[in-house]
């Protein structure tokens, strides 16, 4: 019938069912009605986690269950109706899925589990959405060739600023705009802790809480010397602007040797410090830098406070556009997962 919208059933594999999984879990249920209207219907049909449990149900798992169940300690082998599985290997060969969805930590050492987990996924034919920053700061060329080749989506909103949709409008809203530069606040966590240092607060104080409050691991080095920010400005760098760098290419400072000194001299000046993240042209093409820099309290950059992040784009077509929004938090990446969702299921249709 004319007018008559098709609703295509989308089979999802789930790796990793900790923190970001239940996140991704809950947002698909909250999603449900906005998915409906698009024509889409998620339906999870394996899970694979190594301490909660890999399970597989071919109609699909309750997910309302399968979050009592993490929530609780319990294996969720003991869902109804599923049945237990090796892991992905095994998955991939039974479970019939047409989209994985990444979701382990990351790791930018090797990008480990989570890159073999996306090749794995790649070569059996599943397109592939991943919040996972490993696999695409360290092997993105590689992976979007293999996708390409066998025309499947490799999605990963959810690697930059979460939630809030960066790599969507560069895609979209900003494709033929001519970017020069990518500027801006991509780490959480950071931010906090100056934000804290400028009203009064130490660095180990501030480092402290932002802790307590979940925004800093108890290991904070990959936040607080640059690492985080790095992967996301070589992600940007590589996906958007098509540069081919590497890790080691960008331009890394963090902010364990900022000092209260440092803060209140700034201060004092109207200024304020910001862990910046960079990609400007350089000699021989695109450069990527991250590292702390004054900046102008009225300016974007210095205005942003707590954990939000920002990035600025320098466009020859329209000048600068900025966006802003939540740049980690259970909520916020899963709807990273949800927009890239739609997209293959855009794409696809």
């Amino acid at each position: 019938m004319p007018g008559l919208l098709c609703v295509r059933t989308m089979r999802l594999i789930l790796v990793g069912f900790g923190t970001v999984g239940r996140g991704v879990a809950e947002s698909l249920l909250a999603s449900e009605p906005e998915l409906s209207v698009a024509g889409a219907e998620p339906r999870v049909v394996a899970v694979v986690d190594p301490v909660v449990g890999s399970v597989r149900r071919e109609g699909g798992l309750d997910l309302g269950t399968l979050l009592r169940l993490a929530d609780t300690g319990e294996p969720l082998a003991t869902c109804p109706g599923a049945e237990t599985v090796a892991g992905l290997k095994e998955v991939l060969e039974v479970a019939g899925g047409d989209v994985l969805v990444e979701l382990t930590p990351t790791d930018l050492h090797t990008g480990e589990p989570g890159l073999g987990h996306v090749r794995a996924a790649l070569k059996a034919g599943l397109h592939v959405v991943t919040t996972n920053k490993g696999p695409i700061a360290l092997a993105y060329h590689e992976l979007r060739t293999t996708a390409h080749k066998a025309g499947l989506q490799l999605r990963f909103e959810g690697t930059v600023l979460s939630g809030t949709p960066v790599l969507n409008l560069c895609e979209a809203g900003l494709a033929g705009a001519g970017i020069r530069e990518i500027r801006g606040v991509v780490n959480g966590t950071c931010n906090f802790i100056l934000t804290e240092m400028e009203g009064g607060t130490s660095y180990a104080t501030a480092l402290s809480k932002a802790q307590h409050l979940g925004y800093a691991e108890a290991d904070p080095s990959g936040d607080v010397e640059g690492l985080d920010a790095a992967a996301k400005v070589l992600i940007l760098a590589n996906s958007v602007l098509d540069a081919n760098l590497k890790l080691e290419d960008v331009n890394r400072t963090g902010i364990s040797e900022l000092t209260a000194e440092d803060i209140q001299t700034a201060r004092m000046a109207g200024k304020t410090w910001r862990l910046i993240a960079r990609i400007s042209q350089g000699e021989n093409g695109w450069e990527a830098k991250v590292g702390p820099e004054e900046v102008n309290r009225a300016d974007p950059e210095g205005s942003l406070t707590g954990p939000e992040n920002l990035l600025i784009f320098d466009t020859e077509a329209l000048g600068e556009v900025t966006i802003t929004g939540p740049g980690a938090g259970r909520r916020a990446t899963g709807h990273g997962v949800i927009a890239d969702l739609l997209a293959v299921h855009r794409n696809v249709s």
